[in-house]
């Protein structure tokens, strides 16, 4: 898995029993410089035919060494691995219009070949042609490992965009999901325009700045924001070049101040989109989980609500999406859906994925 923050590829070996995942081994494997850069360009549509191609195949053995390194890790052999679940890396997300449609790049093809196992790749596209968003896909995962009757849930992704999967107490109600905006995706960029650094770690650039009211309020203005779900968005969206159109209305403000406003964004738009309900229990995943001063943000935007993290469901935030994405490829397999209708607005259920046999 490669999120929007395209820092790396997470992978993690995997076994699946009833609501239980074991964990083998996990692995990350970082994206070189000029590579990140290639394909953070790419997704801003600054790129040829040829810049994609090149970087399906580059990502595709980026892809296949992370698999190679994880299995290596673990002990197991490459025999014994039933498939690999790429999800590729988002380099375009347009679910809306026409013409809707989601590229991810990364060659299963390359991937399948190198490691010799069967590789499932291309998530998204099946539940697009069926009339769905594409996204999110991990609240079926969610659905199968983190529900508990009687419990009322939420998981929280905080990638580069974040997600949300509310789970209901009642096993009977509807499972809902759906992208609430920018998680890391603008911190990210910001911190790297102004400093240098992929990210803020710890949110200590963002604690040293303060809050712009006129700056968040111009963001919140966006549409996004108030849109009902199925919903779903990506960098296509919230990147650089958003971000510097609202600064032209606020030349002044430091950066540490620009960075600390969109901190705020993060935590004000999960708070005003997430269902509320009185006992409920905010889960978080992600890398922003590891973002100190977003978790302090968010508990007192959510609060009453208490925020934990996935451990406590007994499993790593970083590595919740790596295992959604080998679970799907096991329903893929096992010829059993992935997706959830009630979140992606797909018309029915389906198996989703390419397979790319050994």
């Amino acid at each position: 898995m490669s999120g929007t923050s395209m820092d790396g590829i997470d992978a993690i070996l995997v076994s699946f029993g009833d609501r239980r995942i074991e964990i083998h081994a996990t692995h990350t494997t970082d994206y070189p410089d000029d590579i990140r850069q290639r394909l953070c360009s790419l997704s801003q549509n600054h790129g040829t035919p040829d810049d994609l191609g090149e970087l399906d195949h580059t990502t595709g053995s980026l892809f296949s060494l992370a698999a190679i390194s994880v299995i290596k890790k673990s002990g197991f052999s490459s025999g014994s691995i039933a498939a690999i679940g790429s999800h590729g890396q988002t380099i375009r997300h347009q679910p809306d219009g026409s013409t809707p449609f989601s590229i991810q790049v990364g060659d299963p093809a390359l991937i399948a070949e190198r490691t010799g196992i069967t590789t499932v790749a291309d998530f998204r596209r099946r539940d697009l042609a069926a009339g769905g968003q594409g996204a999110p896909l991990v609240p079926a995962f969610h659905k199968a490992f983190f529900s508990a009757a009687g419990e009322d849930r939420c998981i929280l992704n905080l990638g580069g965009i974040a997600n949300i999967t509310h789970l209901p107490s009642d096993e009977q109600t509807p499972v809902t999901g759906f992208d609430t905006g920018p998680a890391n995706a603008l911190m990210d960029a910001w911190c790297m325009d102004q400093t240098g650094r992929g990210y803020d770690k710890d949110g200590a650039w963002a604690a040293e700045g303060s809050v712009d009211q006129g700056l968040l309020g111009d963001m919140l203005s966006d549409a996004y924001f108030s849109r009902q779900p199925p919903k779903s968005t990506g960098t296509e969206r919230f990147n650089l070049e958003w971000l510097k159109l609202q600064l032209n209305r606020h030349p002044n403000l430091s950066g540490a101040d620009v960075q600390r406003t969109l901190l705020e964004l993060t935590a004000v738009t999960v708070a005003q989109q997430i269902p509320h309900s009185p006992g409920m229990t905010i889960f978080v995943c992600g890398g922003g989980a590891n973002n100190r001063v977003l978790m302090r943000e968010l508990q007192r935007t959510c609060s009453p609500t208490r925020i934990a993290s996935t451990a406590e469901l007994g499993l790593d935030p970083q590595w919740v999406e790596p295992a959604a994405f080998a679970w799907l490829a096991s329903q893929t397999l096992s010829g059993k859906p992935g997706n959830l209708p009630e979140v992606t607005g797909a018309s029915g259920e389906r198996i989703l994925g390419a397979v790319y046999h050994a």
